[in-house]
């Protein structure tokens, strides 16, 4: 598969929930999103996989500073571009 020719879209937000069985996780774009269900064992190595690609491209560049912060929304809504509360272009 060649990754350049795949379509691509900003994900502004990423949502997840669990049972003892799964997790579900949502990339979210405005008020549109995808969901998947993940074995707790594939969701592992998904964090895993993450971690080892961030810290590859820390070595490759520069540390990343970002802090997670729960709850934190989007400076950008679709019911605010909508409504024309959004940023002028």
């Amino acid at each position: 598969m060649d990754l350049t020719k795949i379509p691509k879209q900003f994900c502004e937000n990423i949502a997840c929930a669990f049972s003892q069985e799964f997790f579900v996780m949502s990339m979210l774009t405005g008020e549109q999103g995808i969901t998947y269900a993940l074995t707790p064992q594939h969701m592992k190595r998904l964090a895993q996989y993450l971690a080892h690609q961030i810290a590859d491209y820390e070595k490759q560049f520069d540390a990343i500073n970002a802090e997670w912060v729960p709850g934190i929304q989007s400076p950008i809504q679709t019911k605010d571009i909508i409504e024309g509360k959004g940023p002028k272009a």
